[in-house]
């Protein structure tokens, strides 16, 4: 499954075209209450996948995923469309993608917000590459260890050398 964004715009214009004239195959709409947020998301499945450019081979199934809620009490709406080469349900659909946010927010928030990845200088060679893996070496020590929190294990341990050996004896 790969998201359709801006930078592919005739093939996300075709999805978004199919799912406003064509009736879904699957559909399953569901509704979360998670701390400050209340979520409804509706998920569309496919398969008339006639009209999109052939050099998107095995593409069997059009998704789109509709996401209505409030966030710290402001609305938000968004539509999310996706490509996939399997034919699930909307459901089984709507799973994979969910689960992918936990890796989303797991791995690469972490990565991302509280070790700065995003924000490193370093470009050159497999530098940046080789950094990343120590990032997430780091962070699976870390969570091994039982934090859970990567923000409290960084402040509790940054200082303190014997601590940090102590995490990979």
């Amino acid at each position: 499954m790969i998201a359709v964004k801006d930078n592919q715009p005739k093939l996300h214009s075709h999805i978004q075209h199919i799912a406003a004239t064509k009736k879904p195959n699957y559909r399953v709409i569901e509704t979360e209450r998670t701390r400050d947020r209340l979520t409804t998301r509706i998920v569309e499945v496919f398969h008339d996948v006639n009209g999109i450019d052939p050099a998107w081979t095995g593409i069997k199934s059009l998704v789109k995923v509709e996401r209505i809620g409030t966030r710290k009490g402001k609305k938000y709406h968004e539509i999310v469309c996706y490509i996939s080469s399997l034919i699930c349900t909307a459901k089984e659909f709507a799973l994979g993608i969910r689960g992918h946010w936990g890796i989303e927010n797991c791995l690469h928030w972490v990565k991302d917000v509280v070790f700065k990845e995003d924000c490193s200088t370093i470009r050159l060679g497999y530098a940046p590459a080789n950094l990343s893996i120590i990032r997430a070496i780091a962070l699976n020590i870390l969570r091994r260890n039982g934090y859970y929190s990567i923000t409290i294990a960084q402040r509790f341990l940054s200082h303190d050398i014997d601590k940090l050996i102590h995490l990979v004896e």
